[in-house]
């Protein structure tokens, strides 16, 4: 059994929900993710087990794959870039903290996202045992296919269901991932970052001829092939390099020899009073 924790998106959406980028600050930040650590396991634990942090490593596969993967969002923070570095320096210092004192398994492997690290997981424990995965995520509906698999929003506070993940996933290569800068397929890869180009509209009538396409021929008409080639291989986790898979699968099987015996002095050197009453629930 795990709680497999997309790290970045769960606690970004936390914190932000709590306040913005300007009134951020690390004891804050620090707080608020130990407090959401802590209400997965009393929610969870029970039924799915323990968490398993999965972090993001940066850069990705997938930017040696497609330059402008990601590339929008880049664009949208340098507002104010010295913020946004400070709230990320913030993050990577609580992130190295809780790796060092508390005894979750944390899972980072060089160049894979934590969308890998979890689909890889989600394969190896199904055909043993329950896997929650922790995220509102959508790129994760492909993996309900798998037994045993369930997904939670903390955001939405509910269960993730869809009744066909396999025509999701159909349906989300065809219309791409805006967030990650993945175009729909019927656009040109810089539609992103280009700011004298727009995307083709993804009409329901494009959609669905190229679907039906799909379903009869097993392949999408040339005209579009590429593009499908290029979202496949960047939002099908089934597409996650071999190399990456066999270092995720390694890391994962490394033995954990962590305790909890560091918890309580981390607790009082960084004064976090009112978490002190509720330490065994860590």
């Amino acid at each position: 059994m795990a709680i497999l924790v997309d790290n970045s998106q769960v606690l970004m959406s936390a914190i932000f929900s709590h306040a913005d980028i300007s009134t951020v600050s690390e004891d804050m930040v620090r707080h608020i993710v130990l407090n959401c650590y802590r209400s997965y396991r009393q929610k969870f634990g029970s039924e799915y087990g323990e968490l398993v942090i999965c972090q993001d490593s940066s850069p990705s596969w997938r930017h040696d794959y497609f330059e402008n993967y990601k590339a929008n969002r880049k664009k949208a923070r340098k507002d104010d870039p010295q913020k946004w570095k400070m709230f990320f320096e913030i993050m990577n210092n609580i992130r190295n903290e809780i790796a060092e004192v508390f005894p979750y398994k944390n899972m980072k492997v060089s160049r894979c996202e934590a969308d890998d690290i979890i689909a890889v997981l989600c394969r190896d424990i199904c055909v043993r045992e329950k896997v929650l995965i922790l995220s509102g995520d959508k790129d994760f509906i492909q993996l309900h296919i798998h037994p045993n698999v369930v997904q939670y929003s903390p955001i939405q506070k509910k269960f993730v269901t869809n009744s066909n993940p396999s025509q999701f996933l159909k349906e989300h290569i065809v219309k791409g991932d805006a967030s990650d800068g993945i175009p729909n397929i019927f656009s040109a890869d810089d539609v992103f970052i280009d700011e004298n180009k727009r995307q083709t509209p993804a009409t329901k009538k494009r959609n669905d001829e190229v679907l039906k396409h799909l379903a009869t021929s097993g392949r999408v008409e040339n005209k579009y092939s590429v593009n499908w080639d290029r979202n496949d291989t960047l939002i099908n986790l089934l597409n996650i390099p071999v190399e990456y898979q066999e270092q995720i699968l390694t890391e994962w099987n490394i033995p954990e020899n962590k305790t909890r015996s560091k918890i309580l002095n981390y607790m009082i050197d960084k004064k976090l009073n009112n978490l002190m009453s509720d330490i065994g629930d860590f």
